[in-house]
C-alpha cells in the first residue's frame, strides 16, 4: 500500500476540484454573456457542478477499491476507459444548445483559459517522484508541462481579454493538448508496464493522483479542443478582414460603376 503525505493530497485535490469548479464559473459567465439570463446560467453552472463533482467522487470510490490498478491482458484498462469515456461525454455535452451558447459567446475563449491555471498542481507529480514513488520518464514531462501551462495561462488570458494574442492563445492550447497527450501516453506505457521503469508506476493508479487523469485531464482536453475551434475561426475572420482586396474584384467594381 502506497502512503503519500497529506500535503501531496492537498495539492492534488486543489487541482482536481479547482479545474471543474472554474469550468462551472466559465459556463455561468458564458451563458450570462450570451443572453441566457442569470437563472438559466446559474442552473447550468449548478448542474455541471453536480455532475462533475459526482464523477470525482465516483472515480475516488473506484480508486479506493483498487479497480484502476489493472494489468493489460488480465482485466480491462479501466483507468484508460474512464479517461476517454469522460472526454467523449464532455465533448458530447458541449453540443447541448445552452452549453454551446455559453462556450461560444463573447469572451468565451478567455473564460475557457482560466481553469488551466490550476494545472500548477502538476507539481504533485514531481514531488511524488522525489519521494521515490513515480518514474522520471513520466513525472518530469507531466509535471513540468502542467506547471508551464498553469504559469502561462494568466498571461494568455490577459492578452485575450484585451482583444489581442489570438495566435499566442492558439499555440498555448496546442501545447496544452500535446502536454496532456504525452503525459497520458507515458503514464499508460509505464503504468501498464509496457515500458519497464524504476520505480514501477503504480502510484498513478491510486489515490489521490489517479483523480488527475480520470477527472481533471478530460476537462482540460475538452476546453482545449473547444478553444482551438473558436480561435481558428477568429483568426480566419481577422485574416479575411485584413487581406488586400482582390484585383479582379476591383476591376469588376470599376467596370460596373462606369
Amino acid at each position: 500500500m502506497i502512503h503519500l503525505p497529506g500535503y501531496l493530497w492537498v495539492i492534488t485535490i486543489v487541482g482536481v476540484v479547482g479545474i471543474p469548479a472554474m469550468t462551472c464559473v466559465t459556463l455561468y459567465r458564458g451563458a450570462d454573456a450570451a443572453g441566457a439570463g442569470m437563472r438559466k446560467a446559474a442552473l447550468l453552472a449548478v448542474s455541471a457542478g453536480v455532475l462533475l463533482g459526482a464523477w470525482v467522487i465516483t472515480s475516488a470510490v473506484i480508486a479506493a477499491h483498487g479497480w484502476y490498478h489493472t494489468q493489460l491482458g488480465t482485466q480491462p484498462p479501466w483507468l484508460l476507459i474512464a479517461a476517454v469515456g469522460t472526454l467523449i461525454a464532455l465533448l458530447t455535452a458541449a453540443r447541448i444548445p445552452l452549453v454551446a451558447r455559453s462556450l461560444s459567446g463573447p469572451g468565451a475563449v478567455t473564460r475557457m483559459a482560466w481553469p488551466h491555471v490550476f494545472r500548477v498542481a502538476g507539481a504533485a507529480f514531481l514531488i511524488t517522484m522525489a519521494l521515490g514513488h513515480l518514474p522520471a520518464l513520466f513525472a518530469v514531462p507531466a509535471g513540468l508541462g502542467d506547471i508551464a501551462a498553469g504559469i502561462a495561462e494568466p498571461f494568455v488570458a490577459r492578452r485575450l481579454a484585451r482583444g489581442r494574442g489570438h495566435r499566442a492563445a492558439l499555440w498555448f492550447n496546442l501545447f496544452g493538448i500535446l502536454d496532456l497527450v504525452v503525459a497520458n501516453v507515458l503514464g499508460g506505457l509505464t503504468g501498464y508496464r509496457i515500458v519497464d521503469v524504476t520505480p514501477v508506476n503504480d502510484t498513478i493508479s491510486v489515490l489521490p493522483l489517479v483523480l488527475i487523469p480520470t477527472t481533471a485531464v478530460p476537462v482540460l482536453i475538452a476546453l482545449h479542443v473547444l478553444s482551438i475551434r473558436r480561435l481558428r475561426g477568429t483568426i480566419r475572420e481577422r485574416v479575411t478582414e485584413t487581406a488586400p482586396p482582390d484585383p479582379e474584384r476591383r476591376r469588376v467594381v470599376r467596370a460596373t460603376s462606369r
